[in-house]
């Protein structure tokens, strides 16, 4: 009998061992990835990952106040920026199970002046941004002066309702704050609420959360951080922003345990029905039959195959990021006070997958340029512009006309890395082994692209020195926009204000951008002096030499 419990007594103490190294080792995982994304000494933030509502990893980095070296601790807050959208579109379907509207109501139903000029734009259409309304921040009048005054809800409205649409509604998908302005002041047409006391009422005091809060600046509330940006080498305190502006776009403030309470609430029906939840957390669609990749107040994605809802939320001083995996109840927050911290959806899906025990891992592998070459084409697909893949120089580049390129990084047969992602291109062949298209996969919804037609191999050459030399000087646009061409190290660069970017030759007076997917040709007269030059982007441009 004591041979027996001295056996039980070693197994126990054996698998404890065991499960508290286990333990151990995922949470210095989780250190590694989050180390190298808050800046030593400088702003910090909060992470939680948790799984069926328990928390298996919390921790706290940085500074919650840079002037007077407060350390950030657990339970700051923070302002959530555009996760306030969440909050507003379950009000909204909450109102709907109470049959107070229907997600296909008109909107002009709950604002009769809204000028629609015969169009509909239904409930809907707010809730997944394909309504077309324009964005009210990206307009030319949210400026700074507009920024420190304080705006009811009828005033925000009237800040873009009269501009035209974007899009016929249901047509297109362009994220829109301003539809979930329109969202907030229906929940006050129907409510008799102001939308800060409807969400403390309906969400908040029922859920417990009580660190979140509507941010009003003069509130005094205990924990509150302060909202940086990077400046230079430095930091400094982010701008005014009156938040009666965000308002039921991305006024609202929270802590990690808070957001935690909120999700375990909504997953288990405290709130709106498991029926409005999957409404939510389902892609929209266009009338074209095209998802959107966005639900009611959720972007929807993937980690690892695993069906991931998801948001982030960049305001004034703060950069907040979720997400949460329905299936496996996993969830990960990102709260930061650093408004510059960059894009955080990619250390919270490795949070995530690691949670998940599908880590991502990439290993490089070494192809023939022989091999890469057949990569090479223009790609299309029926929803989107053209995509480009070229070889320059041994390396997979990707990109669309006109805009920035991604390096493709080999990582298996047929399957490439898009370097700083998550996300994989997966190239099908035919049986004659030709490349004929790809799929991309990773953090959001799978798209499928056809190679559509061959790119003509564009070469390298050497020029000389001297010849380099006869294409610097100074350029004028249209516009006053100034280009210049310097010569530095042997190599071509063209700039713009600090902007530069390598010029590589590929016929006498012929160059291309590395990095960017646009083109240098430069003019010269039958003397064989450079007298101007144009530039192939997006559009042709062209500039006279004036120095």
């Amino acid at each position: 009998m004591k041979t027996l419990l001295r056996i039980l007594l070693c197994l126990f103490f054996s698998a404890a061992i065991q499960s508290t190294t286990y333990g151990q080792a995922k949470e210095a995982t989780y250190d590694s990835i989050m180390n190298i994304v808050f800046p030593e000494h400088g702003p910090g933030g909060v992470v939680l990952v948790s799984k069926a509502g328990k928390i298996s990893y919390q921790k706290a980095y940085g500074m919650a106040n840079l002037e007077l070296n407060v350390p950030m601790t657990t339970n700051k807050i923070f302002r959530l920026g555009s996760l306030t959208k969440q909050f507003t579109a379950v009000c909204i379907l909450k109102l709907a199970e109470e049959g107070k509207l229907t997600l296909q109501d008109n909107l002009t139903k709950f604002i009769p002046d809204y000028p629609l000029n015969g169009r509909i734009i239904t409930i809907a259409n707010l809730l997944n941004h394909s309504s077309g309304i324009k964005n009210y921040t990206s307009l030319s009048k949210f400026n700074e002066s507009l920024k420190r005054q304080d705006l009811s809800p009828k005033e925000l409205i009237t800040l873009f309702k009269d501009l035209p649409l974007d899009f016929e509604p249901g047509s297109d998908y362009r994220y829109s704050n301003s539809g979930y302005i329109l969202l907030g002041y229906i929940i006050e047409v129907l409510s008799g609420k102001a939308y800060r006391e409807y969400v403390r009422d309906n969400i908040f005091l029922p859920l417990k959360m009580d660190d979140s809060y509507y941010d009003q600046a003069a509130t005094l509330i205990p924990g509150r951080t302060s909202g940086y940006r990077k400046k230079n080498n430095g930091y400094e305190n982010s701008d005014f922003l009156s938040m009666t502006l965000p308002y039921a776009a991305g006024s609202l403030m929270s802590t990690s345990g808070d957001l935690l309470k909120w999700y375990n609430g909504l997953t288990t029906g405290k709130l709106i029905s498991q029926a409005s939840l999957e409404l939510a957390f389902t892609s929209g669609r266009l009338n074209s039959g095209k998802e959107t990749a966005y639900g009611f107040g959720w972007e929807i994605g993937n980690v690892q195959g695993s069906k991931a809802v998801k948001h982030n939320g960049v305001v004034n001083g703060y950069f907040t990021d979720i997400v949460y995996l329905p299936r496996e109840k996993i969830l990960v927050t990102i709260l930061s006070n650093y408004e510059n911290i960059g894009n955080l959806d990619i250390p919270a899906s490795k949070l995530a997958a690691m949670a998940l025990g599908k880590p991502y891992a990439f290993k490089e592998i070494t192809l023939a340029p022989k091999v890469l070459q057949k990569y090479q084409a223009v790609y299309s697909n029926p929803n989107d512009e053209e995509h480009y893949i070229t070889n320059q120089k041994g390396v997979l580049m990707y990109y669309y006309r006109g805009g920035g390129k991604t390096r493709l990084i080999p990582y298996d047969h047929d399957i490439f890395l898009l370097e700083n992602t998550l996300n994989s291109m997966h190239f099908q062949q035919d049986i004659n082994g030709l490349v004929k298209g790809y799929s991309i996969k990773g953090t959001g919804i799978t798209s499928v692209w056809t190679k559509s037609k061959e790119i003509p191999e564009i070469r390298k050459i050497r020029l000389s020195e001297k010849k380099l030399k006869a294409f610097t000087g100074k350029y004028l646009f249209a516009a006053n926009m100034l280009f210049e061409v310097i010569l530095k190290s042997g190599k071509l660069f063209g700039l713009v204000g600090k902007d530069q970017k390598e010029l590589i030759p590929y016929e006498e007076n012929s160059f291309y951008a590395d990095d960017i997917d646009a083109k240098i040709i430069f003019k010269m007269n039958h003397h064989g002096k450079v007298t101007g030059l144009t530039k192939i982007q997006n559009s042709e441009m062209e500039a006279r030499k004036i120095e």
